[in-house]
């Protein structure tokens, strides 16, 4: 599989999920991929599709959030001429254009209940009925669908049809977040810098950081590999001496002072909204048995994060952190960053 598709990861949780969709890709059997934004849902799909016996036959995908639920139907199945206005010839649907493939509907948990119907029967007679036609045309295709939804609580609500998901759920691969994945972090942040580092033609990759390394290791990556990436190369482009060790990583892009508030707040929100000192984050106070090594511990991890984000500039991290350059040179050598320095 070309560079774009690979899968990188060690843990034993992402293994397994692999190796399942290993293992269902020569059925027939329609397979739901289960997983939150970024964890890799398409990777898996096409997979399942690359290890069948249909890989030399088309690989078909379909957001179904990406459409109006007006075009969604004329989209699945097709339409003829004059079916509704704008429709001037007659269209075939994706189900047509995967037929002998797989046809990938991503986002499935936002099809309409009118799509649902229509799908529901394609996927259990094997045939599809344009818009405005009369006559069914049958295909052969496999079905994947992924989504991000809880669709079993769906279909008890009722927005989701249970016929449906019984017949798609045939296998499920469930997707395992990146906060999960043990030692994956280290693996695909060195994967994905080394690919950055050969764009920008570095002549050696220099790697991370060790505060670098345990800030991405505790961030918690709402966004999985897809927010991971992004961050790390946005890191790699940012940094200007490939001969050092990347020092800072930035998981917000949007982070900035200079942020514009929100056009709606009114006189009063903009008043108690104003700027205050930043402070830290919760911590685990319960754990903390020695005061004196906690403290030391957390000022040295807030000076090493600016004196990366600052490019080891001495005395813009001393007026970052409201301190002289004195006293934060003081602090280096408590810490012994010096040499770094």
């Amino acid at each position: 599989m070309d560079r774009e598709v690979q899968f990188i990861g060690q843990s034993g949780a992402f293994l397994d999920a692999v190796e399942r969709a290993s293992r269902a890709a020569p059925m027939r059997r329609p397979v739901l991929v289960i997983g939150e934004r970024g964890t890799g849902k398409e990777l898996i799909a096409e997979r399942l599709h690359r290890l069948s016996t249909r890989w030399q036959e088309p690989l078909v995908t379909m957001n179904c959030a990406a459409l109006p639920e007006t075009l969604i139907e004329a989209e699945l199945f097709g339409h003829e001429a004059g079916a509704f206005t704008g429709a001037t010839r007659s269209r075939v649907g994706r189900f047509e254009e995967a037929d002998r493939g797989t046809l990938f509907l991503d986002e499935l948990g936002t099809l309409s209940m009118g799509a649902q119907e229509r799908l529901l029967r394609a996927v259990e007679y094997g045939e599809v009925t344009r818009i405005g036609s009369s006559k069914p045309v049958r295909v052969d295709v496999r079905i994947v669908a992924a989504t991000n939804e809880d669709l079993p609580r769906m279909a008890e609500q009722g927005r989701f049809r249970a016929d449906l998901l019984d017949r798609l759920s045939f296998e499920v691969i469930t997707l395992p977040p990146l906060r999960v994945r043990e030692g994956d972090i280290a693996v695909l942040a060195d994967y994905f810098g080394r690919r950055m580092a050969a764009e920008l033609h570095w002549d050696a990759w220099p790697g991370f950081a060790p505060q670098t390394q345990r800030a991405m290791e505790e961030y918690p990556w709402p966004g999985n590999v897809r927010e991971l990436r992004n961050a790390v190369e946005r890191a790699v482009y940012r940094w200007d001496d490939w001969s050092t060790p990347i020092a800072h990583v930035q998981f917000d892009p949007f982070e900035s002072p200079w942020k514009p508030a929100a056009s709606t707040r009114t006189d009063t929100a903009e008043s108690e909204s104003a700027p205050t000192p930043r402070s830290a984050g919760p911590h685990d106070f319960d754990g903390v048995s020695d005061l004196r090594a906690a403290v030391d511990a957390h000022e040295r991890a807030i000076i090493e994060h600016h004196l990366g984000r600052n490019r080891y500039n001495q005395r813009q991290t001393a007026k970052a952190l409201g301190l002289t350059y004195d006293q934060l040179r003081h602090c280096m050598k408590k810490h012994g960053l010096m040499e770094r320095g």
